[in-house]
């Protein structure tokens, strides 16, 4: 069975932000998704049940706070890097709980990031990196909720959202 991941849902602004840079600067024939925020990767298409069902109990009962701090060298791509403390807390939690589905890439530290470029040259990627660094401020953004897809093989279709209770942060 495909394989499940699950991703941060970002709120509506930050999320029409990055998807509108990832359609302009990805290219086109290889990019089947929208702007994400992964969290796990690889997890078995078999528990999608108990995925959902855990991904509901720790959910949060507020938005998650994000800092988007920067922009970061993928060395054919670029991605946006992000900080939140809360969501490397939450993302602990769930990788405990999974820690016997985790894959290596998953078992890796976690560094959140939303890639908006990937699959290019190396100097495709300089050049955006240094236009986007150019006209960067940092910026507040916010976790609204996990998505839960399954992978298949290359687009993804989303299974499940589960909302985290949205309060103002």
């Amino acid at each position: 069975m495909e394989p499940l991941i699950v991703t941060l849902k970002l709120d509506a602004d930050t999320f029409a932000r990055f998807d509108h840079l990832r359609r302009e600067h990805f290219p086109a024939k290889l990019n089947h998704l929208s702007a994400h925020l992964t969290l796990f990767h690889h997890l078995p298409g078999e528990e999608r049940g108990r995925v959902e069902e855990e991904l509901r109990a720790v959910a949060p009962t507020a938005a998650v706070e994000l800092q988007v701090t920067g922009l970061r060298s993928l060395g054919r791509g670029v991605a946006f890097e992000l900080a939140s403390p809360p969501l490397n807390s939450l993302h602990a939690k769930l990788a405990r709980r999974w820690a016997h589905w985790l894959t290596p890439q998953d078992r890796q530290g976690f560094r959140p990031h939303v890639t908006v470029q990937n699959k290019v040259t190396p100097d495709e990627a300089r050049v955006l990196k240094a236009l986007l660094t150019a006209d960067f401020s940092p910026f507040t953004a916010r976790g609204e909720g996990f998505q839960l897809w399954r992978y298949l093989n290359g687009p993804w279709a989303l299974e499940a959202e589960v909302p985290f209770l949205i309060h103002p942060v």
